[in-house]
């Protein structure tokens, strides 16, 4: 049977579409064990399946040994090498962290979400985290930059043992305001999940929408271009971790610190990228020593 001329314009050879029904799939899973190997434990990255175009970089050690041999976190870098996700992509990303590993996860650029295409088709991206019994992990992606236009739902699965440890951050930043571009069309979902021994800490869903009076609203979003949410969960005193971000970030009233449910939650919302990623790691900065009892090891990535 010979097929229809249209349907021939909408493929491509590889067999991708290009009308409304695109979908390009992509994912990786990483898993994270500790081993016994002299002078002491240390993590190993033993698992690596991608699928599409995502990967990551070789397993970097940058962090000093403990005192009794322990080797500090494996960093590792996602790559998304197109840049960005545009209208059918769907990126899933997971990442299991075993038994007293230690794993310290990070993008080496910003994440773009482009404007939709004609159909209006939307992107999708899913990242699934899991830390297993006395194991750590640092989520620590560079900011995404939703351009206008852009249509999608981002979803964040966190998954933790009673006694795991998590540290992690989104920042989004709303248009391109220095190419006078700003966010005045298109529709985001952001979506939060965590659990913790199987018991639900944490869910939330966030419409961003410019059309929607929330948007602008003081009572919601306010206008703000930039917004960012770190979080920490396994802390042994999270009174004096709010104390100790509250006496030494730079005061400003577009953050602010709580916790909830054991869940140390940090938000900003302002229209300063720059301030947003600053805020947020300085924020790790002074809280990993707390929480992981070693001093922050700034991936090099970041200084490139």
């Amino acid at each position: 049977m010979t097929s229809h001329p249209l349907a021939r314009a909408h493929s491509s050879a590889s067999g991708h579409r290009f009308d409304g029904e695109r979908h390009w799939a992509a994912s990786i899973e990483l898993r994270f064990t500790r081993r016994e190997e002299p002078p002491g434990g240390v993590t190993r990255l033993i698992r690596a399946r991608h699928q599409g175009p995502l990967r990551v970089q070789r397993p970097f050690y940058p962090e000093p040994r403990g005192a009794a041999g322990e080797a500090g976190s494996c960093h590792v870098y996602l790559l998304h090498p197109p840049g960005g996700l545009v209208s059918g992509d769907a990126l899933s990303i997971r990442a299991e962290v075993g038994q007293g590993a230690r794993a310290l996860i990070t993008t080496p650029a910003a994440n773009k979400l482009y404007r939709a295409d004609s159909h209006g088709v939307a992107w999708g991206q899913h990242t699934s985290l899991s830390v297993e019994a006395g194991g750590e992990l640092e989520w620590l992606p560079q900011e995404t930059i939703a351009f206008d236009g852009s249509r999608g739902v981002q979803s964040t699965e966190l998954t933790l043992a009673d006694d795991a440890r998590c540290l992690g951050w989104e920042v989004l930043a709303l248009g391109r305001p220095a190419g006078d571009l700003p966010f005045v069309s298109g529709h985001l979902e952001q979506r939060f999940s965590l659990t913790r021994a199987g018991r639900p800490l944490w869910h939330e869903r966030q419409l961003l929408d410019p059309n929607h009076p929330r948007f602008a609203g003081r009572w919601g979003q306010g206008g703000a271009s930039v917004q960012a949410t770190l979080w920490a969960v396994g802390l042994a005193d999270e009174a004096d971790a709010v104390a100790l971000l509250r006496e030494t970030l730079p005061a400003s009233p577009r953050w602010a610190v709580t916790v909830r449910q054991g869940v140390l939650l940090l938000r900003y919302l302002g229209d300063e990228r720059n301030e947003a990623w600053a805020l947020c790691q300085e924020a790790w900065m002074r809280l990993r020593p707390l929480l992981l009892g070693r001093e922050a090891s700034v991936p090099r990535i970041w200084l490139t």
